[in-house]
């Protein structure tokens, strides 16, 4: 018989929603990754913080050894959706009361 493997499939469903928690969960699991992807500390804590869904993507993808050719195209897709994800938060923070730019025309 033989066995399913589904983890995979679930780390990618839970990464895709809540980047931040699985970018830290890869990096307290398997360190190495992440010491492979960067020098120090620092860039994937600073990637934690404003871009975790490219920092993750980027860590994944630096697996084999490096980005080449194409994986640079969702290292960038990524970081589009991180930016769109800050632009939304931005415009729905522009309706509410006590935020600068609240005055409506």
């Amino acid at each position: 018989m033989r066995e399913r493997n589904d983890m995979g499939c679930l780390f990618a469903l839970f990464a895709g929603v809540f980047p931040r928690f699985a970018l830290l969960i890869v990096w307290i699991a398997r360190p190495r990754l992440v010491d492979e992807a960067f020098d120090g500390w620092f860039w994937p804590l600073l990637g934690l913080v404003f871009l975790p869904f490219a920092t993750l993507m980027y860590v994944i993808l630096h697996t084999g050894g490096g980005l080449t050719g194409f994986d640079w195209f969702w290292v960038f897709f990524a970081g589009i959706l991180d930016l769109a994800h800050w632009g939304a938060s931005w415009t729905q923070r522009r309706g509410m009361p006590g935020y600068p730019g609240t005055a409506r025309v």
